[in-house]
């Protein structure tokens, strides 16, 4: 896609204008409005290869170019270029992110965050000597004196599942201080909701298979930055790796991206909705969510967000005689009809899970916490659902 005068300056649209117009055909008569799917693994050529030639889909793709501009136009806020990288799931995006720690480096990193991304970080220490320094991500000070000689920092605001939120302005400033790389984990916030690269970040990271897609139906993953050469870097991390993503997935992608304002806005409205009633639930022990005036992370998330996710972290209140509170949690999800006992979040449907459920999730991530990824259904059926479970 081109800026010519058939396109609209993207930079003059708001974020749910560009959601729909970035990454379109050129407006030629005739022309297709969707991006195509090309089925291509090779490309005609001939000759010594050019920078930015087409010559075998593992090293670039045109099926994925269009999803990657649109996804850089809204982390740059349609103005700034960056570079969106497509690649074949979250991990594998990580993985390319993690690549830049050197062997023996230092990687600060939250406490709570992506439990698969923390196995492969310890997976790094143990293998290649890399320092794990964690911290609270909500506590700047702890953040600012762990970057001393650090490598990358590792930032997820608000947290996965502990919806902890962090003063990105002042630790993503101090990382750019101190020659420390960062990187912000969007995929809870989304580019509507933040845009990290604003605030200072090198990379943003995006799970795709969540909000961006949005449908429960593909599994991708992403990164933006407007250094052109760690764009390089990491687009040759995807290539030798082989971590491509196919095109057909990428095209259900984009079609997803182009809902994504209605979807988040109206999963956005439930959530802060449900949280407002499960505070006052009397089988309800704790409630997470930013709105919530009691909420640690709300003042932050009120100054840097654009409203406060989707995402709700519950846990049930014990009763007398019960047994322990994993049961009591475990009986919550076996008693939901309406809401899918799921892992995974950001889709139409409102999912639920114990998150300790998983043998590699932190520790200090209570056992009995419910992560509750709110969709776009009725909200009166979502609590009628869920107060009927709650009281079961």
């Amino acid at each position: 896609m081109s800026n010519t005068p058939e396109h609209p300056e993207l930079s003059a649209l708001a974020p749910a204008t560009v959601v729909v117009a970035a990454g379109r055909p050129d407006r030629e008569q005739g022309g297709h409005v969707n991006a195509s799917i090309p089925m291509n693994s090779t490309y005609v050529s001939r000759g010594v290869i050019t920078s930015g030639e087409l010559s075998y889909a593992r090293g670039d793709n045109d099926a994925w170019h269009p999803f990657e501009e649109a996804l850089a136009a809204l982390e740059c806020g349609g103005g700034e270029p960056g570079a969106g990288i497509v690649f074949s799931s979250g991990m594998a995006a990580i993985a390319a992110v993690f690549s830049l720690v050197p062997d023996g480096g230092t990687l600060v990193l939250p406490r709570h965050a992506y439990q698969a991304g923390m196995v492969l970080a310890r997976q790094m220490s143990e293998r290649h000597g890399v320092t794990l320094r964690y911290v609270d991500i909500a506590d700047t000070d702890a953040i600012l004196a762990a970057l001393d000689g650090a490598d990358l920092l590792l930032v997820e605001s608000p947290t996965n599942p502990m919806l902890e939120v962090a003063d990105l302005p002042a630790v993503l400033g101090a990382a750019r201080d101190a020659g420390v790389r960062s990187v912000v984990d969007n995929t809870f916030a989304t580019p509507l909701g933040q845009r990290p690269l604003e605030y200072g970040a090198d990379i943003v990271l995006h799970s795709v298979t969540k909000y961006l897609a949005g449908h429960s139906d593909v599994v991708l993953g992403a990164l933006v930055t407007r250094d052109a050469e760690l764009a390089a870097t990491l687009r040759e991390h995807r290539t030798l790796h082989g971590a491509i993503a196919g095109p057909f997935e990428v095209w259900l992608a984009l079609r997803g991206l182009r809902t994504l304002a209605l979807r988040f806005d109206r999963a956005q409205a439930n959530a802060a909705e449900l949280a407002r009633r499960l505070v006052d639930h009397p089988e309800v022990a704790e409630v997470r969510h930013p709105s919530l005036p009691g909420d640690p992370g709300h003042a932050r998330a009120k100054a840097q967000m654009n409203g406060f996710g989707a995402i709700i972290g519950v846990r049930p209140k014990a009763r007398a005689g019960s047994g322990d509170q994993v049961r009591r949690a475990d009986a919550v999800v076996d008693a939901v009809r309406l809401w899918l006992p799921a892992t995974s979040l950001g889709g139409v449907d409102s999912t639920l899970e114990r998150r300790r459920r998983w043998g590699t999730e932190a520790t200090t991530v209570p056992e009995d916490l419910l992560r509750l990824s709110v969709g776009i259904e009725d909200v009166e059926d979502l609590w009628a659902d869920l107060d009927l479970a709650l009281r079961a």
